[in-house]
């Protein structure tokens, strides 16, 4: 199966390892990647800011630089669902675009998800011998839907000993730019999150949501605590 593969702003920038170990677990679970090398952002902080015009200029990028009508892959529910169920809304007055914001909003697929519901696959013979914890983020959870298929792919992963996160609803203070305007709540949410994972005995918080694990980890790297971040792609490549 050929598909598109759309890898977020900020795993480009900042986690661009996992963008590579992305690749390495789709093609080892069977899928030809495309990779169009123009893509940038999705849109979805500025939409989140309220800027909408400047999230719909982004937007019509994103359809042209995914033009094809096959699945895209992203490792990021949260950009998934902001593309699947807001695009809508910044196109509802252009009939014109509502082909291409269809398309793509059938189309885009959360990195997890297309592995367990469209190809099968729970086992790729990944080991890990190491005790992780499973933060679910906000938007996976809530506005995508995801949960049960990160942790069928990691009860596979030889070694690995998953040990739930208490209050594993409960936001991790990131937000988008929740975390940037209003400092002190964000603060607070994040150490509630660490100091929950913590009581687990983890070594690893893993999770399908990098924009998440970037405000987990800086609370952790400012604090100095014994326990990392991981995001699952990171974790599955290991075979």
């Amino acid at each position: 199966m050929t598909v598109d593969l759309f890898i977020p702003c900020f795993i480009d920038q900042l986690y661009p390892k996992t963008g590579w170990n992305v690749v390495k677990v789709l093609e080892k679970a069977g899928a030809q990647v495309q990779y169009n090398p123009n893509q940038t952002c999705c849109g979805q902080p500025t939409f989140n800011s309220g800027y909408w015009n400047h999230s719909r200029k982004i937007a019509e990028k994103f359809l042209k630089d995914f033009p094809h009508d096959r699945l895209i892959v992203v490792p990021s529910a949260s950009c998934a669902g902001y593309v699947r169920n807001h695009y809508r809304e910044l196109f509802q007055n252009e009939p014109e675009k509502q082909a291409d914001v269809e398309r793509v909003g059938r189309n885009i697929i959360e990195f997890t998800d297309f592995l367990v519901n469209t190809l099968g696959i729970e086992d790729l013979g990944s080991s890990f011998s190491h005790k992780v914890t499973f933060h679910d983020g906000c938007s996976a959870l809530r506005e995508y839907g995801l949960k049960d298929e990160p942790r069928k792919l990691l009860a596979n992963v030889e070694g690995l000993v998953l040990r739930e996160l208490p209050d594993n609803t409960t936001c991790c203070g990131f937000g988008g730019t929740f975390m940037v305007k209003f400092v002190p709540v964000s603060a607070a949410m994040v150490e509630q999150k660490v100091e929950n994972a913590l009581s687990t005995g983890a070594e690893f918080i893993v999770s399908t949501e990098a924009s998440c694990l970037i405000n987990i980890e800086s609370y952790i790297k400012k604090n100095e605590l014994p326990i990392k971040t991981l995001h699952i792609a990171d974790v599955l490549a290991n075979f």
